[in-house]
């Protein structure tokens, strides 16, 4: 059956997470952030998802800007960072991530196609919306779904099925798109056509099922389709 609907991961995929450090690290006062928020971006990402997975395990589950703040909070620890300001300075930027560069015309071209585009992601709804809306990606989209909606983090299968249930398509019909290796794993595992978008050039990770496609970033994913 052919692909009528795109989903999107958000955070890694559309929205560059390192953006709010390197944004910060360019701001009058904060001179040390500069020579370490690449590692400070790196540290807060990791533990970010890392705390997804261990409360999806343990059943405790909140919200993503919970797992956001934690993340952030163990990071700035690591990097011996105690400035209160300089930690809402970052959460404030984390609401209005630049999008990648070749993220809205990828996106209106699979609108001109005819696609549903949607997003998918671990988010909670209102900094989806606060990102999609900073970088003017709600025109091209159809909805934007969170996990928030089944009080469970990815790679649960009940978040994979959000999709058929807002969008009555058949799994073969999705092509889903996710920077995360493990998530396109997952999603292709569940039976979705999956696309790693490797923008760090990893290996592939070593799970049951692996993406289909690889690319290294959105803009070649017009030619799958």
């Amino acid at each position: 059956m052919a692909i009528t609907t795109c989903i999107f991961d958000a955070y890694g995929t559309l929205f560059d997470v390192t953006a709010a450090a390197r944004a910060a690290a360019q701001e009058p006062g904060n001179h040390a952030l500069r020579r370490i928020w690449p590692k400070l971006a790196a540290d807060w990402r990791a533990k970010q998802l890392q705390y997804t997975w261990l409360r999806a395990i343990t059943g405790e589950y909140c919200d993503f800007w919970q797992v956001t703040q934690d993340g952030l909070d163990w990071a700035l620890e690591a990097a011996e960072i105690d400035d209160p300001a300089l930690r809402e300075r970052l959460l404030a930027l984390y609401w209005a991530l630049d999008a990648y560069p070749e993220v809205p015309e990828s996106l209106g071209s699979l609108r001109a196609m005819g696609m549903t585009t949607a997003i998918l992601s671990n988010g909670s709804p209102d900094m989806l919306a606060g990102a999609v809306g900073s970088a003017n990606l709600s025109e091209l989209l159809d909805d934007i779904l969170s996990v928030e909606s089944v009080g469970v983090f990815k790679p649960d299968a009940r978040v994979y099925n959000l999709v058929g249930q807002r969008f009555g398509c058949s799994k073969s019909e999705v092509l889903f798109v996710s920077s995360n290796g493990w998530d396109a794993a997952a999603a292709a595992g569940y039976g979705f056509t999956t696309v790693w978008v490797n923008r760090a050039g990893d290996p592939v990770d070593r799970l049951p099922a692996k993406p289909h496609h690889i690319l290294p970033d959105l803009s070649n994913l017009l030619g799958l389709l």
